[in-house]
């Protein structure tokens, strides 16, 4: 038998041997790489993500950035034309967000130690890979001066990361035990807010211990004080500009916008009169509230009166897009 099993082995070695054999691997390679050159991502339908994580524009161009899969769709509404990020890893893109200068985009993906990832904009190359999630990455941000990223992992992640992601180090970080569904940085890049579920949380950065000390520092974290609506899932939160750059306004998946003074007080709400708000985005001179009806409701963010509705954009619910590019050009349409 065992004479046998050997015959039976050289006769297969030799057949793998053969030139026909050789000839036809090589020949499917080519057509492999002939089709990969011939065959280029067109045009991508639809979105992965609900939510403000899940989109985002760059107020300097317009550029909207939104995930698809393992794809991020760079899409001009001017030019009404895409471009693409491929995400090499294959990993679905969880959140992304622009660098203030628009120059770079950060994005999160999920599964097995998933990363964040710095992505070159007009080359749409990858520029930084950042690791130290374990499950997901529920949301990201740039810091208003660009120097620092924020990730925030999926409750079972339980971590909130700082990154000197040119340095590719965490300065900073800590855990959260909540579900987080949105983190938004301070003008002055002092602080970011986390929200989710019954979580307000305000974490502060104390940059001359993080750019000198080159191991990370524990995240200083302090809850914001909810009250009465303390059991309330807050599912976006944006920080104040300009005169307001003492607030945080976040909204409830119950349709409140909420005001959050600089002592982490929830000062004063008012109702959406909606049954369920989605994403939130703060200017200088504007609140604006995206509905689950389909509308974008603006505020005056000095006393949360309202001030108008904008149209429609179609009959499904809010085109988060819109209040984006809204947001971004601080004018009502």
């Amino acid at each position: 038998m065992a004479v046998e099993g050997s015959t039976i082995t050289s006769r297969i070695k030799n057949l793998l041997r053969s030139p026909s054999i050789k000839l036809r691997r090589s020949k499917a390679g080519n057509r492999r790489e002939n089709l990969s050159s011939k065959v280029t991502l067109e045009k991508v339908l639809g979105i992965t993500v609900s939510g403000g994580r899940g989109l985002a524009c760059d107020p300097r161009s317009g550029l909207v950035a939104y995930p698809a899969g393992c794809v991020v769709v760079l899409f001009n509404p001017r030019k009404h034309k895409q471009h693409h990020i491929l995400n090499s890893s294959r990993k679905t893109i969880t959140a992304l967000a622009f660098s203030p200068d628009g120059k770079y985009l950060v994005t999160g993906e999920s599964g097995h130690m998933p990363a964040v990832r710095v992505w070159d904009v007009a080359e749409c190359s990858q520029v930084a890979e950042l690791q130290e999630h374990k499950y997901g990455v529920a949301c990201v941000a740039f810091s208003p001066s660009a120097k620092y990223i924020v990730s925030v992992g999926y409750q079972h992640d339980m971590i909130v990361n700082v990154w000197s992601w040119k340095k590719n180090i965490v300065v900073a970080s800590n855990k959260v035990s909540s579900r987080v569904t949105a983190v938004s940085f301070s003008e002055d890049s002092s602080y970011f807010v986390t929200a989710g579920n019954r979580h307000i949380k305000f974490w502060y950065l104390d940059d001359s211990k993080t750019s000198k000390v080159n191991a990370t520092v524990p995240l200083l974290g302090r809850s914001g004080l909810l009250g009465e609506l303390r059991n309330n899932l807050f599912t976006d939160v944006a920080c104040g500009r300009g005169k307001k750059a003492d607030s945080t306004f976040c909204i409830t998946s119950s349709g409140l916008l909420c005001e959050f003074s600089d002592r982490r007080l929830l000062d004063k709400w008012v109702e959406l009169r909606t049954t369920v708000a989605h994403c939130i985005s703060v200017s200088h001179e504007y609140i604006f509230c995206g509905c689950a009806d389909g509308t974008v409701r603006l505020f005056n963010p000095s006393n949360l009166h309202f001030l108008s509705t904008l149209p429609r954009p179609h009959a499904l619910g809010t085109d988060i897009a819109s209040i984006t590019e809204a947001s971004a050009g601080s004018t009502p349409r």
